[in-house]
C-alpha cells in the first residue's frame, strides 16, 4: 500500500534550500543554506490525519488512567514489588509476541478494519474488567490477565496505525506526522495521570476501567468515517506465514534498519527502568499516594510534550544519532536522580528531561523505519521494530522489577543508568542511519510477459536467468553493482541467486534466481522500488551487448520414472 499523495520525490527531513543572489553584472552567487523549516504542525492540514489524531486523544486519555487504576490496584492487593513491575511487562509482553503477525495483517488487509476490530476487542475487555473490579474479584494474577488482553488489542492496531499514517499524510510530512501522534499521547499523559489519580483515590481503580471503556467510542466512530482510497492490489494475498517470512527477510537484508531494530531493543531495555518502578519510587521513596504517582506520570508526559515539539529544530543541529546518543544520556542522568532523590519537586524535574528523551528517541526510531520502507512492506518493517522495542521494555521491566525486589528501587535506577550509557556509546559502533531522500515509490518498470505456456499463478519453480555481455576492464564495478542487486534480489523474494560466468565467453555472465511460483515472480519485481533502479541502470550500462540483456524465464521439471507414478496411481502434478 502507499499514499496516494505521496509524491515522485520526497524532500529532505530538516533538510536546506540554496539562495541564488543575482548582482549588478548579471553573476550569481550562492548564499549559505537556508533550513527548509516546516511547521510542526503541518499535518493537521490533512482532514482526515486531524479527524484521527483527536479522537486518538480521548482513548490514549482513557488507556492512561486505566493505566493508573491496574497499577495502583496492584500494589493494594500484593505487596510485590515485582508484581507491581509486571504489570507494565504484561502490556508490553503481547505486543512483543504478536506484532509480528499483526504487522503481516497490516500489509495483506484492510488496515482500518483491522483497527476496528482491534479497538472494539479492547473495549470489550476493559468492559468486563470494569465488572469484575467493581465486583470486588481482582486478583493479581487476573489483573495481569486483564492488562495482557489489552496488550493484545494493542499489538493488532499500532502496526496498522503506524503504517496508516504514511497513508493520511504525504513523506514529507512523515516526521512531523509521528511528532505529533509522540506529542497527542503525552498531550493526555500530562494531565490524564494526575486525573486518573484523583478517580482512582475518590471511586476506585473500576471508575478508572470504566472510563477507559468510554474512551475508545471516539477512535472506533472516527475509524468508520475513514476511506483509505488506495486500490488494492491485483495481486492474491499473501498467505500469513509467506508474509511474515517476506517481512523477516527485508528486515534482515536492510543494514540500516537492522541498527535501528537494535538500539530500539536496548533503549526499551534500559529506559523501561524508571515507569516500571514508578509506583513504588512514588509509594516508598516519595511517600506518596495515587495522587503523587499520577503527578509524577504527568510530569513525564509534559517532558515528552516538549521533546515533540523540539525535535524537528533539533533534526536541523544534530544528527540523527547525535539525538539517540543525547536522549541515552539524558535518560541515564534522570533515572539517577530519581534513584537518588527522596524529594518529590526533583523527581519531577528528572521525569521532564526522561520524558523528552524518551519521545526524542522512539519517534526517530519510528520515522527511520517508515522512511526506510517500501509500503508493501512497512506494517511488517513496523512490527518488527514494535517488537525489538517492546521485548525491550518488556525484559527490562521484568529485570528491573527482581533487582527492585533483591536490592532496592534506587539501585536497580542506577544499573539501569549505567547500561543507558553503554546503550550511548553503542553508537560509535551501530549508529543510526540519516534521513534520506530515497524515493521507495514502486519502479513499474516491470510488465507481465505473454507467455506461450499455459501457467497457473501457483505453477513454479521458477527460475530466472539473464545474461550480460561485460568486458574485461569493467568486471570489478559490475561485481560490485551485482553484489547490491543481489541484496535486492533476496530482500524482495528470490531465492538461490547466483552469478556464473561462461568458461568459453568470458564475457558472457549470467544472473540466475528461483521464485516458488509465477504470481510470486510478478511480485517479485512489483516490488522494486524507484530507489532500487540506480542499481538497475548501472548494470544496463555495463551491458555491451546490441541488445537489452537477454532474459530466460523457465519453469522447473522434474523427471518421474514410470514405475513411481504407477505406484502411486495418481497423477502427479508439476506446476
Amino acid at each position: 500500500m502507499r499514499s496516494p499523495r505521496s509524491p515522485p520525490l520526497a524532500l529532505p527531513v530538516g533538510g536546506a534550500i540554496t539562495v541564488s543572489v543575482h548582482g549588478s553584472d548579471g553573476s550569481s552567487k550562492k548564499r549559505r543554506s537556508v533550513p527548509d523549516r516546516k511547521s510542526p504542525l503541518a499535518p493537521f492540514r490533512h482532514d482526515m490525519f486531524r479527524t484521527i489524531w483527536i479522537a486518538s486523544l480521548a482513548s490514549n486519555f482513557g488507556g492512561l488512567i486505566q493505566a493508573v487504576g491496574a497499577a495502583w490496584m496492584m500494589t493494594s492487593i500484593s505487596n510485590s514489588v515485582n508484581m507491581v513491575a509486571l504489570v507494565q511487562a504484561s502490556t508490553a509482553l503481547p505486543i512483543m509476541l504478536f506484532s509480528l503477525v499483526s504487522g503481516a495483517l497490516a500489509d495483506n488487509f484492510d488496515r482500518r478494519r483491522i483497527m476496528l476490530v482491534a479497538q472494539c476487542f479492547m473495549l470489550t475487555v476493559s468492559a468486563v474488567m470494569t465488572v469484575f473490579a467493581y465486583l470486588g474479584l481482582i486478583t493479581p494474577w487476573l489483573l495481569l490477565g486483564f492488562t495482557f488482553l489489552l496488550g493484545c488489542g494493542t499489538a493488532l492496531n499500532n502496526p496498522s496505525w503506524q503504517a496508516s499514517v504514511g497513508d493520511l499524510v504525504p513523506r514529507e510530512d512523515l516526521p512531523g506526522a509521528v511528532a505529533l501522534n509522540s506529542m497527542g499521547f503525552n498531550i493526555t499523559r500530562s494531565v490524564g495521570p494526575a486525573i486518573g489519580g484523583v478517580i482512582v483515590a475518590a471511586a476506585g481503580a473500576a471508575a478508572a476501567f470504566a472510563v477507559n471503556t468510554l474512551s475508545y467510542f471516539a477512535i472506533i466512530f472516527a475509524l468508520t468515517r475513514w476511506r483509505s482510497g488506495i486500490a488494492p492490489s491485483m495481486l492474491p494475498r499473501e498467505t500469513l506465514g509467506r508474509a511474515i517470512g517476506a517481512g523477516l527477510r527485508y528486515v534482515a537484508m536492510s543494514p540500516n534498519i537492522g541498527k535501528v531494530l537494535f538500539r530500539g531493543f536496548v533503549f526499551g531495555l534500559s529506559a523501561s527502568a524508571v515507569l516500571a518502578l514508578l509506583p513504588f519510587v512514588a509509594r516508598d521513596l516519595i511517600g506518596g499516594g495515587p495522587l503523587v504517582y499520577g503527578v509524577m506520570l504527568g510530569s513525564f508526559g509534559i517532558g515528552a510534550i516538549g521533546g515533540a515539539l523540539l525535535s524537528g529544530r533539533l533534526r536541523e543541529m544534530l544528527s540523527s544519532e547525535g539525538i539517540v546518543r543525547w536522549a541515552f544520556l539524558g535518560f541515564a542522568a534522570s533515572a539517577g536522580i530519581i534513584g537518588f532523590s527522596s524529594n518529590v519537586w526533583s523527581t519531577n524535574a528528572a521525569l521532564l528531561i526522561s520524558g523528552a528523551c524518551w519521545v526524542l528517541a522512539l519517534s526517530l526510531f519510528n520515522v527511520t523505519v517508515q522512511l526506510s520502507t517500501p509500503r508493501w512492506v512497512v506494517g511488517r518493517a513496523m512490527s518488527l521494530s514494535q517488537t525489538m522495542t517492546f521485548a525491550g521494555i518488556a525484559g527490562g521491566s521484568w529485570i528491573w522489577g527482581l533487582a527492585a525486589e533483591q536490592y532496592g528501587a534506587d539501585n536497580a535506577l542506577f544499573a539501569s543508568g549505567l547500561l543507558m550509557l553503554i546503550g550511548a556509546a553503542l553508537g560509535l559502533r551501530y549508529a543510526l542511519p540519516e534521513f534520506k531522500t530515497l524515493n521507495l515509490d514502486p519502479l513499474n518498470r516491470f510488465s507481465e510477459p505473454l507467455l506461450r505456456l499455459d501457467l497457473q499463478p501457483r505453477s513454479g519453480p521458477i527460475v530466472i536467468m539473464i545474461d550480460y555481455i561485460i568486458a574485461g576492464e569493467d568486471v570489478p564495478a559490475f561485481l560490485a553493482a551485482m553484489a547490491e542487486r543481489r541484496r535486492i534480489r533476496i530482500r524482495d523474494g528470490a531465492g538461490q541467486w547466483a552469478l556464473m560466468r561462461d568458461l568459453e565467453n568470458p564475457e558472457i555472465w549470467t544472473e540466475s534466481y528461483h521464485t516458488p511460483t509465477w504470481v510470486e515472480y510478478v511480485r517479485h519485481n512489483q516490488r522494486r522500488t524507484q530507489a532500487d533502479a540506480e542499481t538497475s541502470d548501472k548494470i544496463r550500462a555495463l551491458h555491451r551487448g546490441p541488445a537489452e540483456p537477454r532474459v530466460h524465464r523457465m519453469i522447473e521439471r522434474q523427471t518421474i520414472p514410470p514405475h513411481y507414478i504407477a505406484a502411486h496411481k495418481t497423477p502427479v502434478d508439476m506446476s
